[in-house]
């Protein structure tokens, strides 16, 4: 059933209300279908005592459409003006997402990802899109002194206590923060928080520190679920990207 993403893809971007909803819930019926319940019981431990968070994880929806619904209740995004002119002026079908570019961080596709965790690195592995992957370095303290710009960013990760801290700059101003179109520049600098509370749950949280787009740093929370007896499969974007022809114009969630 997988095969059919793409195309759950398309009508998620092509209209926002009752077609989201629709397509929202065939996902959520699909998954259910391909991945038990996750067994109750602790979260695992790695061989040097720390949380386990390798599995395979259902994407958190607020963190892809808008991220302003993944804010505590009552908060707004703290656009600058520009950013907000920029949002407002945006098409739908200029998505680099939708245009089989990498989502960046912490945006994620509709897709299911893999976490790999080794003592020197963590990886996550994309299965939408374009099939990519982001490395965080549990190896070194520092970033570099004048990083390259890129999709994903520099990223080093410690534990603090059972949680993962990842600590992200270095990025490009190229991805969109959500189909929405919320911007961001190259001063952003991402802090993120994964804890595994149980075997099958991990909670997240990802502030968003970037004085060029927004009047003061905001954090977001958002939560994924363990797929079980399952796997990732390839789905590159490139191949046969039937999105973008019918995403005509802007977002039309309101």
């Amino acid at each position: 059933m997988r095969s059919f993403r793409c195309l759950s893809s398309i009508v998620l971007m092509a209209a926002w209300g009752a077609a989201v909803a629709a397509a929202q819930g065939g996902d959520a019926i699909e998954v259910s279908a391909r991945s038990p319940k996750p067994p109750e019981g602790p979260a695992p431990r790695a061989a040097g005592g720390k949380p386990d968070l390798s599995g395979i994880w259902s994407p958190e929806h607020t963190f892809i459409y808008d991220i302003s619904v993944s804010l505590a209740p009552g908060e707004t995004l703290p656009l600058q003006p520009w950013a907000a002119k920029l949002t407002a002026e945006r098409q739908s079908k200029d998505d680099p997402e939708a245009n089989c570019l990498p989502t960046g961080v912490p945006r994620q596709a509709p897709y299911p990802w893999r976490i790999v965790q080794t003592p020197t690195h963590i990886f996550f592995l994309f299965e939408g899109n374009i099939h990519s992957y982001r490395q965080i370095f549990m190896n070194r303290a520092t970033h570099p002194a004048d990083p390259d710009p890129t999709w994903y960013g520099d990223s080093i990760g410690k534990w603090d206590g059972d949680t993962l801290v990842v600590d992200s700059v270095g990025f490009n101003d190229k991805f969109w923060f959500d189909f929405a179109g919320h911007p961001h520049t190259e001063q952003l600098h991402v802090t993120e928080r994964f804890h595994r509370t149980d075997f099958g749950h991990l909670e997240y949280e990802a502030t968003i520190d970037d004085p060029g787009a927004y009047t003061k740093p905001f954090t977001m929370h958002g939560h994924s679920t363990l797929q079980m007896n399952t796997d990732l499969m390839e789905y590159i974007c490139n191949e046969n990207n039937q999105d973008v022809p019918h995403i005509t114009g802007k977002d039309t969630r309101k």
